[in-house]
């Protein structure tokens, strides 16, 4: 005999109306995650970049083969150009907003 064990009496719960204020709070939560989120991926970028230098200036000392130095500058270009595309992608969806009618 299969038992569910996820269903009975205690999960389920009322449902509770949500005030104004507690659903604009949420708002603002998810603007400053979504904020701090892009930040976060901008900062990831340039410390790819910053690394892709650094894997160059030892590769010119002679301290990483010419392999490790390709995939991380490699990664940095990648990275930039992903940057760039999102970038470029939010551009035209504003722009395409701003010339919806009303």
């Amino acid at each position: 005999m299969i038992q569910n064990l996820l269903i009975g009496t205690q999960a389920v719960q009322p449902l509770a109306m949500k005030s104004v204020a507690a659903e604009s709070s949420a708002v603002q939560e998810s603007g400053q995650s979504f904020g701090s989120y892009l930040e976060n991926a901008l900062n990831q970028v340039a410390d790819q970049e910053q690394h892709a230098k650094d894997m160059s200036n030892k590769f010119v000392l002679g301290e990483v083969n010419i392999d490790e130095a390709m995939i991380s500058s490699q990664q940095a270009l990648l990275s930039l150009q992903l940057t760039t595309q999102v970038r470029n992608k939010v551009i035209e969806a504003y722009q395409e907003i701003m010339r919806t009618q009303i």
